[in-house]
């Protein structure tokens, strides 16, 4: 089975060493998706897996087959941004802008998570569902690093969009 890769198919890679960030950025030449640590510590590489995130680093290509693969370069269409870039861009959430494609990406998929009602560390009860408040949002948001200090403009963001507040 192919990798489905912003809706189309790619052929997994033959060596079965290849990070499925190596497969995008450099075979594929979708460069949105960042390396950052190449650790899993940073969240500079996230991309959603079936709708969920993941370390593009620490996932390998061959890992990928049969599964859909959405990068940064598919959530928008050519002429209106993703409504959490235009928050982003509304709330000052980004200064190198390093980051903010793994940003973003994770906070889609918060949203996603919240709605289904997935619990997180700080969640009060689990049999809630989570409200979306800035603490609960700073600890699923733990995984992304932002060197620069636009983290509160990206905590703003990411609020604004899980709220339905844009």
């Amino acid at each position: 089975m192919p990798i489905i890769i912003n809706g189309h198919d790619v052929a997994a890679p033959a060596d079965p060493r290849v990070s499925l960030l190596d497969l995008l950025r450099e075979r594929l030449d979708l460069t949105g998706t960042k390396k950052g640590c190449n650790q899993g510590a940073c969240g500079a590489c996230t991309v959603l897996i079936d709708g969920q995130r993941k370390l593009s680093c620490l996932s390998l290509a061959v890992q990928c087959d049969g599964h859909d693969i959405t990068t940064i370069e598919a959530i928008s269409e050519v002429d209106s941004l993703h409504p959490l870039q235009a928050a982003f861009i509304e709330t000052d959430g980004f200064q190198c802008g390093y980051c903010t494609p793994g940003q973003i990406m994770s906070g889609i998929a918060l949203r996603g998570e919240m709605q289904r009602g997935a619990p997180s560390h700080v969640t009060p009860r689990l049999e809630d569902v989570p409200e979306a408040s800035n603490e609960e949002i700073r600890e699923r948001m733990s995984g992304n690093i932002c060197r620069c200090g636009a983290n509160n403009g990206i905590i703003e963001a990411i609020s604004s969009y899980v709220r339905g507040t844009l």
